[in-house]
């Protein structure tokens, strides 16, 4: 038996009807993956916003010295999350360093590196060929940067005496002027 053309095609209605489904299927698909992708977003929103008091954590520096934030209360806290790899984290290890030489004999702020999905060696190297001296340690599994849901590389908090955030910079520092524009006020009575 033989087919007509009428018989083997689809109707016009009928393609017209599969085209509008498989449309509406990629439109609802993507309204799915919209709404995945904003609570994905705001999941990742720091924990830790401006104003809050930042979350309690350890740091083992690569030196073996164990500090925990909860003791470093009284003091104005400078937390830098950096790694070997970052060419912004060479822009302001140099500015970074000259703040902590400049404030470290007041005794009433700490600066604290803590080193991002690196290397040991690699990490050791950056600190010595920037001569960083003040605490660095490595951040092993990720547990600092995910507390304070980091977004990269190089990102610093500064935390006042009572453990409240007070700023956070994200990317380098351009200016030892600008990292003491932040610290100063702190200090004030």
């Amino acid at each position: 038996m033989e087919q007509t053309d009428q018989e083997s095609t689809p109707t016009t209605r009928q393609t017209a009807g599969l085209r509008w489904g498989r449309i509406f299927a990629w439109i609802a698909v993507i309204g799915i993956l919209i709404i995945l992708a904003v609570g994905l977003l705001r999941s990742q929103q720091g924990s830790v916003n401006v104003g809050q008091k930042i979350p309690d954590f350890a740091l083992t520096t690569f030196d073996g010295q164990n500090i925990r934030s909860a003791d470093l209360r009284g003091k104005v806290l400078v937390i830098n999350f950096w790694a070997s790899w970052c060419k912004p984290c060479e822009q302001e290890a140099a500015d970074l360093e000259a703040a902590w030489r400049f404030y470290q004999g007041r005794g009433d702020v700490v600066f604290l590196g803590v080193n991002y999905v690196d290397t040991e060696p690699e990490a050791r190297a950056y600190l010595q060929k920037f001569e960083i001296t003040y605490p660095n340690g490595p951040d092993l599994g990720t547990r600092i940067s995910q507390a304070f849901r980091i977004r990269g590389v190089p990102e610093t908090y500064i935390v006042d005496q009572q453990g409240i955030l007070q700023f956070v910079q994200i990317g380098p520092f351009r200016s030892l002027t600008q990292i003491k524009a932040v610290i100063d006020p702190l200090l004030q009575p």
